[in-house]
């Protein structure tokens, strides 16, 4: 499961574009705290953390221990601007996370036995059709990814999500079909090599008339 992350903060009284500017100036990220029954809250973070955090990966499944002013929050990133010129981060938004709450979040999917897979060794190709898989996740329990074992699936077959064995509490989003995770796509056959091949094989049942 994810771990959650400690993250310092402090209160900024003003909000608009000039307040907002004036923390940018000042070497912070304006962001905010919202939802969970409660009124937003508007805070700045430091701009070297929040442009590391950004960049690191895994942003926006990642819970954090906000510490505003000594006030602990726990939230999740549910949005953030970057500068269209600079990718610098212009704000961040935060969903208050509350006991007993659900996201809607995009799990990246691993996938796993590639070394023991008889299709790939036969030159088959993995081709993945989904490299994460929307699902509604426990607030307090989300998953860093799912794990997709392909080492018994076979040339030509598909992987449905019905296979992958999901974490505890954790659904798909899509819940009509059982839609493909993966393919094994088998070798492609070069056609003017078969073309010479069957013309060869001609020619020998020729011969052996």
């Amino acid at each position: 499961m994810a771990a959650v992350k400690e993250l310092a903060a402090t209160v900024r009284s003003g909000t608009g574009k000039g307040a907002a500017r004036s923390e940018r100036r000042a070497g912070r990220v304006p962001a905010v705290i919202y939802g969970g029954g409660e009124p937003p809250v508007t805070i700045s973070l430091e701009y070297k953390t929040a442009n590391r955090l950004i960049y690191a990966g895994g942003f926006l499944t990642t819970i954090f221990e906000i510490d505003v002013d000594g006030k602990k929050v726990r939230a999740i990133p549910r949005d953030f601007q970057l500068d269209v010129v600079k990718d610098t981060p212009l704000h961040i938004d935060f969903l208050r996370l509350k006991a007993g709450a659900k996201l809607r979040l995009d799990v990246p999917v691993h996938f796993t036995g590639q070394e023991s897979s008889a299709a790939l060794r036969q030159g088959g190709t993995l081709n993945i059709v989904r490299h994460t898989v929307e699902m509604n996740v426990p607030a307090d329990k989300i998953p860093d990814s799912i794990t997709a074992d392909i080492s018994s699936l076979e040339m030509g077959a598909s992987l449905h999500v019905s296979a992958v064995t999901l974490p505890e509490g954790c659904e798909p989003v899509i819940t009509d079909r059982d839609f493909t995770i993966a393919t094994m796509v088998p070798p492609r056959v070069d056609k003017s090599a078969a073309d010479a091949a069957a013309g060869d094989e001609e020619k020998k049942e020729e011969s052996d008339k």
